[in-house]
């Protein structure tokens, strides 16, 4: 199923991800953690470089290079600075659903302003405070008025909400409780009656921003619908899938950065009269890492490719997505404890890592999801 050559395409996107994340990313990784800077000015390269829309077709100004190389190029900027890279994943997601059920116009008006960095960041806004995991358990409303739709109701842990130019956003409009009742909009920053919360102050990913968004007879118009009235549950399931290949990416660049953080230390680092390297117990926790960021890759590689073919693969993005971000979780803390007081400081990389690790089994579902998901998959009649 998963080709281990890559085309001349997929290759150049990867080369220009990586190169782009050791000059522009990597250096400032961590000055971007401390200070909780937002990568407005990276995000802006970024777009010029295509990656703001790898997998957008052509005409509206994305690369059109497929799955795989979106895949691919997150994998490269997470390796130099996480915090990018949601900022990027994120706003690639919102850009491919827009393509996907939005109007003619609806594409046209925004998804060029985001492949384009006329926007900073497109924000999806699913997640509210009552409602995680559950999200058929919304309460954010949109009525409809003689002007077009009025919002009411507050989202959470929102990416990039106070920079975001289009953000999509879910609200009930009718009277069903559960999924049925949901639809899906277009709501353009600045919108009469649309706060931006506190900025949350994160553990982890700390240069991308994360807010809440409080929609107060908030007005838009008529044409800020996304798809059709009461279809807007499968529409965000729809994105998540691909999003969770977005995350597995995410935290496999997580875990090669760990990987080669710790490898390096432990070539490097002396105790009883030779290199650390030389241990078992250093050889052992290396060699179990880099088993595990190789299963990684292939699971994330063969999900993104399912997608890329059209063929269904939420079953696939939830093992790639539950399994990449548990490996880079555990292959940071192997890579901390090699470090030994050195990993537990901020002078090094790793430290970071570990915090930035930590998010990836909890957000774009959480690892019991997928679970979830996975077992509900495999044993439906």
């Amino acid at each position: 199923m998963v080709s281990f050559d890559l085309t001349e395409e997929q290759e150049l996107i990867r080369r220009t991800a990586r190169d782009f994340a050791e000059r522009e990313l990597w250096p400032r990784a961590q000055e971007r953690d401390r200070d909780a800077i937002f990568p407005r000015e990276e995000v802006r390269k970024l777009a010029e470089l295509g990656l703001m829309g790898v997998n957008v077709p052509a005409e509206l100004g994305g690369a059109e290079a497929g799955v795989v190389a979106y895949s691919l190029a997150v994998t490269e900027l997470a390796r130099a600075c996480p915090s990018t890279t949601v900022t990027v994943a994120v706003t690639n997601m919102v850009a491919e659903v827009i393509c996907h059920y939005g109007s003619e116009e609806q594409r046209q008006t925004h998804v060029p302003r985001i492949t384009s960095g006329e926007y900073t960041a497109a924000a999806f806004a699913l997640s509210e405070p009552q409602c995680g995991s559950d999200a058929a358990g919304l309460k954010t409303t949109a009525r409809r008025t003689d002007r077009g739709w009025v919002l009411d109701g507050t989202k959470q842990w929102i990416t990039s909400g106070d920079h975001a130019g289009v953000i999509v956003v879910w609200a009930r409009t009718g009277d069903q409780a559960g999924a049925r009742g949901i639809s899906t909009f277009l709501v353009e920053q600045g919108a009469p009656g649309l706060q931006v919360g506190k900025h949350e102050d994160k553990m982890g990913l700390r240069g991308s921003s994360t807010v809440p968004l409080i929609f107060e007879e908030c007005e838009i118009p008529a044409a800020a619908l996304l798809g059709e009235v009461g279809h807007g549950f499968p529409v965000a399931m729809t994105a998540l899938d691909g999003g969770r290949i977005g995350i597995a990416s995410q935290s496999l660049g997580i875990g090669q950065a760990a990987l080669g953080q710790a490898t390096s230390y432990a070539r490097d680092r002396r105790s009883f009269g030779k290199p650390i390297a030389d241990l078992q117990a250093i050889q052992w926790m290396i060699a179990d890492s880099a088993t595990e960021v190789e299963a990684a890759r292939l699971l994330t590689l063969r999900a993104a490719l399912l997608k890329e073919l059209r063929r269904p693969f939420t079953q696939e993005a939830s093992m790639a997505k539950v399994y990449s971000s548990e490996m880079a979780n555990r292959v940071c803390y192997r890579a901390l404890q090699i470090h030994g007081g050195y990993g537990y400081v901020k002078d090094y990389p790793v430290e970071r890592m570990t915090r930035d690790a930590r998010v990836t089994t909890i957000y774009e579902g959480t690892s019991e999801i997928q679970r979830l998901v996975i077992g509900r998959n495999l044993t439906r009649a």
